[in-house]
C-alpha cells in the first residue's frame, strides 16, 4: 500500500502522537489497516496436472486457461502432479498407442509448468486456500482409473487424500472437462457437471459420464459451456466444476466457461 500521508515531524515520532494520526488516517482504527491487509493478500492456489496431452494427460489449452484466469485474478499458482507413470502414451497425431514407450506423469506435466512443478505427495491445504485439476484424459487415465473401470474405478491415493484434505477444510476445489468424476468419486453426495447427459447429434460426446456419475452417488447438474451457465457451484462442498472439452464448441467457450470456474473458486476463498 502507498505510505500514510503523514506529516514529517510524525515519522520519527514515538506515543501518543503517532497512534492519533494513524487513527485519522484510518477511521476504522489500526485494526482495519490489518483486515485490509488480510483482505488483499492473494489466493494461494495449487493446480494439479496429469501429463501434457489431452489423450493421455491434462488437456493443454484448459490448463493454459485455468493459469491465465488465475493469473487475471491475482492468485498465487503452485503445480503439481503425482510422480507415478502413465497409464500408457498416446501418439496423438495417430490417436493410437505408442507400443513400447512410457512416460512419467510429473516429468511430463513439468511441460505445462515451465519446469516449476512439485510431487503431489508435497501439496498440504495449509500451504493452499484452494485446488484445481483442469481436464484432458490423465484425470481418467493417471489420476483415476475412470477410463477403464467406469464407475468402480480407482483414485490415485495422493489425489484421494488431496481431495478429502480441502473438502474437510472447507476450501473450493474447481474441476474442468472429465475431471469432475475425481470428486464424484471422493466426496459423497457431491454436485458436478460434465455438460449433458445427451449426444445431441455428437456435440456432447461423452454425455455418458453423466450416467456414471450418478452410479457413483453424486448429483449430476446439466450445464452450458457457454459463458452464460458455465459453471455448477456446489455451495456446501464447495465444489465449482464446468463441462469444457466435455462439449465440442469454439475455443472461445471453453476459456470463458473455465473462467467462470476459476472466478467462482476465488470467490469461495474469501480472498
Amino acid at each position: 500500500p502507498p505510505p500514510l500521508p503523514l506529516p514529517s515531524a510524525m515519522l520519527t515520532s514515538r506515543g501518543p502522537a503517532l497512534c492519533t494520526a494513524l487513527r485519522r488516517a484510518a477511521p476504522g482504527g489500526l485494526a482495519s489497516f490489518h483486515s485490509s491487509a488480510r483482505r488483499c493478500r492473494a489466493a494461494r492456489v495449487a493446480v494439479v496436472l496429469s501429463g501434457c496431452g489431452v489423450y493421455d494427460g491434462t488437456e493443454i489449452h484448459e490448463a493454459s486457461a485455468v493459469l491465465v484466469h488465475l493469473s487475471r485474478g491475482g492468485a498465487e499458482v503452485q503445480m503439481y502432479a503425482p510422480d507415478v507413470p502413465q497409464m500408457h502414451v498416446i501418439d496423438h497425431s495417430k490417436g493410437q498407442p505408442a507400443e513400447a514407450e512410457s512416460r512419467n506423469v510429473l516429468v511430463e506435466s513439468a511441460r505445462i509448468a515451465r519446469g516449476k512443478i512439485a510431487s503431489l505427495a508435497k501439496l498440504t491445504t495449509a500451504d493452499h486456500d484452494a485446488v484445481i485439476f483442469p481436464g484432458g484424459f490423465g484425470a481418467a487415465k493417471n489420476l483415476s482409473t475412470f477410463a477403464v473401470d467406469g464407475k468402480d474405478c480407482k483414485v490415485n491415493r495422493e489425489v484421494e487424500r488431496v481431495l478429502k484434505d480441502f473438502h474437510k477444510a472447507g476450501k473450493p476445489i474447481g474441476l474442468c472437462c472429465i475431471s469432475p468424476v475425481l470428486a464424484a468419486k471422493v466426496l459423497s453426495g457431491a454436485e458436478v457437471t460434465v455438460g449433458h447427459e445427451e449426444e445431441e447429434g455428437g456435440k456432447w460426446p461423452y454425455a455418458g459420464t453423466a450416467g456414471a456419475i450418478k452410479e457413483l452417488g453424486a448429483k449430476h447438474c446439466v450445464k452450458e459451456v457457454t459463458i452464460s451457465f458455465p459453471a455448477h457451484v456446489d455451495t456446501k462442498n464447495k465444489v465449482v466444476t464446468t463441462p469444457a472439452f466435455m462439449c465440442e464448441t469454439a475455443l472461445h467457450h471453453i476459456f470463458d466457461g473455465i473462467g467462470a470456474m476459476v472466478k467462482n473458486v476465488l470467490k469461495l476463498t474469501g480472498k
